[in-house]
């Protein structure tokens, strides 16, 4: 009974804390970024730059995969262990990869990246327009800060019994948008495809080819992300050539996330033996 220890680790309180922050800085990044595109892009150019967004977005997975598996071959008591002493390689069960020393350099990252968002302007002049005249930029000021002392004047409570009371007719407004309710389902249909093979495809590579988590992470990176990378780019800049309105392009989005959805399900054809688990599929003598 001496030797016998309650659990009682605090560390899931830093992961947890962790996570919050990390979707604090996330959520932001579309909503913002893709306005601030819109407000001071021209309309014919907006697809594209939003193209080029996407692909960022899919470029920065990418590369953290392949960080992930770089990580994952390394121990995870990294610094503290003499790599000699370790009897166990990454194919072994009971190996652990080194999974905080990603979380480290991604932290580090996201800081530097943000700090030039700091130099960023509050307004800038629209793409292919000039500079505003000196006497409207003025009369906007002054507007500006009329309305930012009525503001101040209402109470908190005045100020969300009105937000209240327009939410839900703008909420009606949403699902009576068709661009709104076809991005829903182009949303719905692409993380059902694509996360379940994000989340089980590493541990059935793993289980069922003896792959290490690191290999798995790799290929599952390789073979997916560049392939949507690609297609985030040719979609932007083939709305701006061919000038596809925003209907147009939600429709295309829709038929295609739903060809894409289909094609997943051929996943359900590709099957091998299970492999003999003592106590589940087979007996333990």
């Amino acid at each position: 009974t001496e030797c016998e220890k309650e659990p009682g680790s605090l560390l899931w309180v830093f992961v947890m804390v962790g996570n919050i922050v990390r979707g604090m800085g996330e959520t932001p990044i579309m909503p913002l970024g893709v306005s601030y595109l819109e407000d001071f892009a021209k309309a014919e150019n907006s697809p594209f730059y939003l193209g080029c967004l996407q692909t960022a977005t899919v470029v920065g997975p990418f590369l953290g995969l392949l960080l992930a598996s770089f990580c994952a071959q390394l121990f995870v008591d990294l610094g503290s262990v003499d790599a000699d002493d370790i009897t166990i390689t990454a194919t072994d069960a009971r190996w652990v990869g080194a999974w905080w020393l990603g979380i480290l350099i991604c932290a580090s990252l996201n800081l530097l990246a943000g700090i030039p968002f700091c130099f960023l302007p509050k307004s800038l002049v629209r793409e292919g327009e000039t500079n505003e005249p000196e006497e409207t930029s003025k009369n906007s000021l002054v507007t500006s800060q009329e309305n930012d002392t009525n503001e101040d004047k209402q109470t908190m409570y005045e100020i969300a019994k009105g937000k209240l009371y327009y939410f839900i007719p703008c909420l009606k407004a949403l699902f009576r948008n068709p661009v709104y309710m076809l991005f829903i389902c182009i949303t719905v249909l692409q993380f059902s495809a694509f996360i379940g093979m994000i989340s089980f495809m590493p541990k059935y590579l793993e289980q069922q080819f003896g792959k290490s988590a690191s290999a798995a992470i790799f290929l599952i990176g390789v073979y997916n992300l560049p392939v949507i990378c690609v297609g985030y780019f040719f979609g932007g800049l083939l709305m701006k050539k061919f000038k596809i309105n925003i209907y147009q392009a939600a429709k295309i989005g829709f038929w295609v996330s739903l060809l894409e959805y289909l094609l997943y399900f051929a996943a359900y054809w590709t099957v091998c033996d299970t492999s003999p688990v003592a106590g589940l599929t087979v007996s333990y003598k």
